[in-house]
This record gives C-alpha cells, sequence and structure tokens, in this order.
C-alpha cells in the first residue's frame, strides 16, 4: 500500500577511520529517527569509513559484506527504509566504487548505486582533490520504486549536473537522496542554492545529509545538511554539529504542485 504522507530523517556525521565508532553513530542516530517514526532514513556520504586517500582500498569492502549485512538487520528491526549514504565499494581492481545502498524494511538491498561524477577539483589556496586518483565512476542513473514514493540515488558531487535530475525525474523519482562530504570552501558557496536547485527543477523532494567537521585527510566539510520541498522550501537544516533533521513528506502536496506548476509536463515528462 502506498504511502502519501511520512517522516523522513537526515542523519548528519562526522566520520572518521574507526569503521566501528562510525557504525556505532550511524546505528544510534537511525534508532532514535525511528523513535520519531521516521519511515526513511538517510545517512552522508562515505559514514561508514573517511581516512587517508591513499588509504581508502583498506577501508573498502564487498557489497554485500559484513557492514552492509549489520545495515539490514537494522533497517529490520526498526522497520524502515535505510539509505545508507555511500560505502566505499571493492570493485575488483585497483579503485574502489563510492556507492550508495537502499535497504527495505525487512532488511534487503533493493537499489545500488555507484557514484556517477568524481571530484577532480583545484582551488589554489583552498582544497585541491582528484577522487579518480583511487575511485572508479559508476554509469547507471538509479530510482526505485517503493511504498513511500519512486526514490532517486545520486551521491555529493552528482549535485552540479542537472542532467542526472532530470534524467532521474523522467524515470519516475518523486524523492532524491543526494548524501554528500560537501567541502566548505565549495558548500559555502554553492551547496544551499543547488539542492534547492535540483527540488525547484524537478518538482522533488531532496533529503542531502552532509558530513561535518574535519576529516582525517584534513578536508573540512561543510554541514548544513538539508530537506527540501518540491516547491524549493527548505524544510529543516542541520545546526554546526553531529545531529538528525526531520521532515514530513507530503507527496499529495507535491502532486499540488506538479499540477498547478506544470514546468515537467511543458518539458515533456510523461511522453
Amino acid at each position: 500500500m502506498e504511502t502519501h504522507r511520512f517522516i523522513t530523517a537526515a542523519v548528519q556525521l562526522c566520520a572518521g577511520s574507526d569503521k566501528q565508532l562510525n557504525l556505532d553513530k550511524a546505528e544510534s542516530f537511525t534508532a532514535e529517527a525511528a523513535r520519531h517514526d521516521a519511515r526513511l532514513v538517510v545517512l552522508p556520504e562515505v559514514f561508514l569509513w573517511r581516512g587517508p586517500r591513499t588509504e581508502e582500498h583498506n577501508g573498502a569492502e564487498p557489497i554485500p559484506g559484513a557492514a552492509t549485512d549489520h545495515l539490514g538487520k537494522l533497517a529490520r528491526s526498526l522497520g524502515l527504509y535505510l539509505l545508507a549514504g555511500s560505502i566505499l565499494e571493492l570493485s575488483g581492481g585497483d579503485k574502489v566504487f563510492n556507492t550508495s545502498v537502499l535497504f527495505n524494511p525487512h532488511g534487503e538491498i533493493i537499489a545500488r548505486y555507484r557514484k556517477m561524477h568524481l571530484f577532480d577539483i583545484d582551488l589554489p589556496g583552498h582544497i585541491t582533490i582528484r577522487e579518480s586518483d583511487t575511485r572508479a565512476a559508476g554509469d547507471a542513473v538509479v530510482t526505485v520504486p517503493t511504498e513511500l514514493g519512486v526514490i532517486g540515488m545520486s551521491v555529493c558531487y552528482d549535485l552540479r549536473f542537472p542532467e542526472l535530475y532530470r534524467r532521474l525525474t523522467w524515470a519516475g523519482a518523486q524523492i532524491v537522496a543526494i548524501p554528500s562530504a560537501f567541502t566548505f570552501p565549495t558548500g559555502a558557496a554553492h551547496w544551499e542554492i543547488l539542492v534547492r536547485a535540483r527540488a525547484i527543477e524537478n518538482q522533488v523532494y531532496v533529503i542531502a545529509p552532509d558530513q561535518i567537521g574535519r576529516s582525517p585527510s584534513g578536508v573540512v566539510d561543510f554541514g548544513n545538511s538539508m530537506i527540501v520541498d518540491p516547491w524549493g522550501k527548505p524544510l529543516a537544516r542541520a545546526a554546526d554539529r553531529e545531529m538528525i533533521i526531520f521532515a514530513e513528506i507530503d507527496r499529495e502536496y507535491q502532486q499540488k504542485v506538479r499540477r498547478e506548476l506544470p514546468c515537467l509536463e511543458h518539458a515533456g515528462f510523461g511522453k
């Protein structure tokens, strides 16, 4: 049976290189979200392990694997959908995938998405990162129908590529997850603008949990996790600490927005 109104939660974390500690925090926050009646909980990018780039292969695991087995049991025990923001996934080669995994309330993996766009940037005096040195790119657009609505999957730097979100919307997405570890310089300039733009352009709910604080590799992340409605209105925003934010998803309201401002129809949606 479809559920048109429900509570969702986004978890803001400062993950490090201790997997067990990260898992414990993710589990604690997810359990807290369940106590507040959340039906869908979204964790941030690289919530399981975040360490020096040269050690990423050692920090990666297969999917399914030990971490996803644990998270599946957690989703089943709490009876909710859990989107494990991203886990570094062994690829069989020298590089790893940055993979987002969605569990249903039975603890089953119902979708996985390998981050498509790799964050290779050089902002002199601010930050230089080359994800492609250690990570491989995915090539599939992923949506999954659930009783809560159709969920579209993306990760962090994907946010800058509106073509991906239009493809997700054309594939039926009503809710889009953007688990992130958005850096402070780029986040301060563009995070909110881009998150709200993706919601407005596609008339979708956006759930965007972000990392907060300094990573073991020295990168400072922006935080400001957000949940945004299809009109582009921020429904919740995180403070400058590890925490959960909550908002109500109302798909009847979404249908109203799409009906009264039919820009998707004008762009050819459904034809």
